[in-house]
């Protein structure tokens, strides 16, 4: 790992994680997590393009993106009613606004549809949280720690019954990630591989970087294409080439309607993806 948003990230993650221990231990953690009923699970559409729709309160790139009357429940609501396969959440605290007890409101109000926890995860403990808190799944960058670590967090959130999206930066990225999914045997409707075109390590995106890649080089993976896509036309292009969903933040929090938006994203993107 190299770059420095993402360093410090992960040293910040790194931090947390620490003090979270203080304040319960793994052990006690991981049996309170065993006496959870099971998560619910992501659902797929039969026409081949979904939507993870995000809840972020401010991104480092883009400041601070929820209104004054921002309501995280209401906006879950309007995602869900407008057929997202799952909702992503960013619990990071100092440049993201979020929160666990953010992932658990919409965990809570979110009834039958997942919701994902989206961090800069370093240890298996964060997955832990994660279900405790009402998730769904996890997201887990491939860059952000060595291959040995994050196999293990993904590990422990197949243990629980969860699904992992997999973040990938560029195309040696996704291979790792289609690599560690296969080492671990993980069933394809508990992986996902995504490419992020915001590198997080400059904050830099670089839209170009979905036609850099094969979607359907992915060993049987679902391929979600991240960050940069901001109506329906390139929703649709995107399913054209072969992507299979979406995971849209920045656009959504700032739509006049976000459930019209996601919808007709969803619309055009199963449209194209008719043969």
């Amino acid at each position: 790992m190299s770059g420095g948003f993402l360093e410090r990230m992960a040293e910040s993650s790194r931090r947390r994680s620490a003090t979270a221990k203080e304040r319960m231990t793994e052990d006690e953690l991981r049996h309170r997590v065993e006496r959870l009923p099971p998560p619910p699970a992501i659902g797929f559409s039969p026409d081949g393009f979904d939507l993870i729709a995000e809840i972020k309160p401010r991104s480092p790139s883009e400041g601070r993106l929820a209104g004054a009357d921002f309501s995280p429940v209401a906006l879950a609501g309007q995602y869900a009613a407008a057929g997202a396969a799952a909702l992503s959440v960013l619990t990071e605290p100092s440049r993201f606004g979020g929160s666990l007890e953010l992932l658990a409101d919409i965990a809570k109000a979110a009834g039958g549809t997942p919701v994902m926890r989206k961090d800069f995860l370093v240890d298996p403990y964060q997955v832990l949280e994660a279900r405790l808190h009402g998730a769904s799944g996890v997201l887990l960058i491939v860059g952000m720690t060595d291959d040995a670590n994050t196999e293990a967090m993904l590990g422990t959130a197949l243990a629980c019954g969860m699904f992992s999206l997999l973040e990938a930066f560029g195309k040696a990225e996704l291979e790792r990630a289609r690599e560690m999914a296969g080492r671990v045997d993980a069933p394809r409707d508990k992986v996902l591989l995504g490419l992020n075109c915001r590198d997080l390590r400059t904050l830099k995106v670089d839209r170009g970087r979905f036609g850099r890649v094969e979607p359907q080089d992915a060993g049987g993976y679902r391929m979600i294409a991240e960050s940069g896509i901001e109506d329906a036309g390139q929703a649709g292009e995107l399913a054209a080439r072969g992507w299979d969903g979406l995971l849209i933040g920045t656009a959504l929090m700032r739509a006049e309607d976000p459930r019209a938006l996601a919808a007709g994203m969803l619309a055009e993107g199963r449209r194209r993806r008719q043969p």
